[in-house]
């Protein structure tokens, strides 16, 4: 990194902590983050002291936001398994990841200190990792600088660069290419992924093809869903051609409530939406049940006392108030409808439904996913433009008259995750394969 552009990284550095230690004021996912990190080091430190064994290696994995956290997960469980002994710790930077984290089962787990090299090095004194591990892409320059000077191993696993990315720009690339040179084993999606890594500077002899780790854990999942808990369970007790809408955006739910009005006007009491917002706020969810009550359609919440009776019965519109549920609702789900494909913020996981067998419908924005593409061209999801197409999907995949053609694209999208698995073993593997790096533990 040339002097100019790490004066002006560290500058805003050093502003960020600035703002950590001043505070900001509302609800943002700014001011949430900034709030999360009040009293970190502290954290950092009270585990260095009362957590860390030193006896014990220790594997650091870093994931930005919930995403990359489930690349993460099944390799960290793998690792509990096949090396007990080995301590870990789990570091997310968006507050959205701050309950996953929670769940995640590390011995240590908090947000990642901003990248300033005072707090990264009160992180690692504190952790003594052995290895750091980045899921995806996220690396960070000085702690990578911090880490390197230290001898600890750096990897990463389920790595992925889309050929849109603005990380291949010129800036982002001069801030990360001396960090992406380090490190020391890198487990790549796919080869086109492995080509544009090594555009940013990952060196090639250190990248191995190795697939993506969330097809393991989305099939997990799938496998082992609850479906015997009072909330899924009343979905199945009263039977109706389900479609679940997940982790939806305003822009997402404008075009998706117009066609779903028109398709329950034509199979009136056949049809049922569960939809699940990406942020379930109350300004997010009055919203729906205003436009549902307008639409002259039942609506109850999952989490509202009286939600049973009409849940069972008669909710033409079930609100998913709460998180971390998504995973599982999509085992009642005939269809799926992914939220980000009409929103700038990105299309959320479309793996998920599939591993359920549900056939998934979504936006246009779904460039950076290489997971809608496979399944497009499988012919287990479809990406639509407007709210004319999508009416035309759902209505193929929701009438009455269509089991067959749900069973067949849900079959489809199933085989894809199936096809996929194994990646989190092999990722365990150039773990494990970090703490015989010499220097580590």
């Amino acid at each position: 990194m040339n002097r100019l552009l790490r004066a002006l990284y560290g500058g805003a550095g050093m502003l960020a902590q600035a703002v950590v230690a001043t505070g900001m004021p509302g609800d943002g996912k700014l001011a949430r983050s900034i709030r999360g990190r009040r009293g970190l080091l502290d954290r950092y430190r009270a585990f260095g002291t009362t957590g860390r064994d030193r006896q014990r290696p220790l594997v650091w994995f870093h994931a930005p936001s919930v995403g990359e956290g489930l690349q993460a997960t099944p390799v960290m469980s793998r690792l509990q398994t096949r090396r007990p002994d080995v301590q870990q710790a789990y570091t997310h930077f968006s507050p959205s990841a701050a309950g996953f984290a929670q769940r995640t089962g590390a011995d240590f787990c908090d947000y990642l200190p901003f990248d300033v090299a005072a707090p990264m090095g009160v992180a690692l004194d504190a952790l003594v990792p052995s290895a750091l591990v980045f899921s995806k892409l996220d690396v960070w320059p000085v702690l990578v600088e911090e880490a390197v000077r230290r001898r600890i191993a750096l990897g990463m696993i389920s790595a992925t660069l889309a050929a849109s990315s603005g990380r291949r720009g010129g800036i982002a690339t001069a801030l990360t290419r001396d960090a992406h040179a380090a490190l020391q084993a890198v487990g790549a999606i796919d080869d086109a992924d492995a080509a544009r890594l090594v555009d940013i500077g990952v060196r090639p002899g250190v990248i191995s093809i190795m697939g993506d780790t969330r097809y393991d854990q989305v099939w997990a999942r799938a496998q082992c869903a609850a479906a015997t808990t009072p909330w899924l369970q009343r979905f199945r007790a009263a039977p109706r051609i389900t479609l679940v809408a997940g982790s939806t955006w305003p822009a997402d739910e404008a075009v998706l409530l117009r066609a779903w009005q028109e398709l329950t006007a034509r199979w009136p009491g056949m049809l049922r939406l569960i939809i699940a917002p990406h942020e379930p706020t109350p300004s997010h969810l009055e919203p729906i049940e205003r436009w549902a009550v307008a639409a002259s359609l039942r609506c109850s919440r999952l989490d509202a006392s009286d939600a049973i009776a009409p849940t069972d019965s008669a909710a033409d519109v079930v609100l998913v108030d709460r998180i971390g549920v998504l995973g599982d609702l999509y085992a009642v789900a005939d269809v799926a409808f992914v939220g980000g494909g009409f929103h700038d913020a990105g299309l959320h996981s479309v793996l998920e439904p599939a591993a359920f067998g549900a056939p998934g419908g979504f936006g246009p924005r779904h460039a950076n996913s290489r997971d809608a593409g496979l399944l497009i061209s499988d012919r287990g999801a479809r990406a639509v433009t407007d709210g004319r197409e999508l009416r035309s999907t759902l209505a193929a995949w929701l009438s009455p008259d269509a089991p067959a053609a749900r069973r067949d694209a849900g079959a489809r999208a199933r085989a894809r995750v199936w096809n996929g698995l194994g990646a989190a073993d092999r990722a365990t593997e150039l773990v494990l394969s970090l703490l015989t790096v010499p220097g580590a533990q």
